[in-house]
């Protein structure tokens, strides 16, 4: 093995849209009334292996406005990326599938909700930032603490 191709490598192969939907089941009644919505954002990441060093990374968005009971829209966006993730250690890879690449992915799927939100005749919705790298640690430390319990429930008895 050539001392290049031992090296880390990360690369992006091609952003896209996977799948995006847009619904205002509330309208036209919705436009009547004064537009303060509650928004609920509700976010997850997936990774899947292609091959051997490549992976598709799909961060999957799903805003809702609501106006008390009555849903104003519900905009869904499958943004996905194909990366190259190769050489590196397991637990650096999975940082980079599941934060990383996401962070790349996340300014797209943004662009896409603004979109279809804007179609609809609904004002913008501006989506903050998101740390997807404390949401990974959040992850990872729940995984442990599962695990761990996991373990300690089959030895007590």
């Amino acid at each position: 093995m050539t001392e290049q191709a031992a090296q880390p490598q990360f690369g992006i192969q091609r952003i896209y849209v996977k799948d995006s939907s847009f619904e205002a089941p509330g309208a036209p009644e919705i436009f009547r009334k004064e537009w303060k919505p509650e928004i609920n954002l509700n976010m997850n990441t997936n990774a899947k292996k292609l091959e051997e060093g490549v992976y598709e990374v799909t961060l999957m968005l799903t805003v809702t406005a609501k106006i008390g009971e009555d849903t104003g829209f519900i905009a869904e966006v499958q943004q996905a990326g194909i990366f190259q993730v190769s050489n590196f250690p397991e637990q650096q890879t999975q940082h980079m599938l599941g934060a990383y690449a996401p962070n790349i992915l996340f300014p797209y799927a943004r662009t896409v909700i603004d979109q279809l939100v804007s179609q609809g005749s609904f004002p913008p919705v501006l989506l903050a930032p998101v740390n997807f790298d404390a949401l990974f640690q959040q992850a990872q430390a729940q995984k442990n603490a599962e695990a761990e319990n996991a373990k300690g429930g089959e030895t007590i008895q």
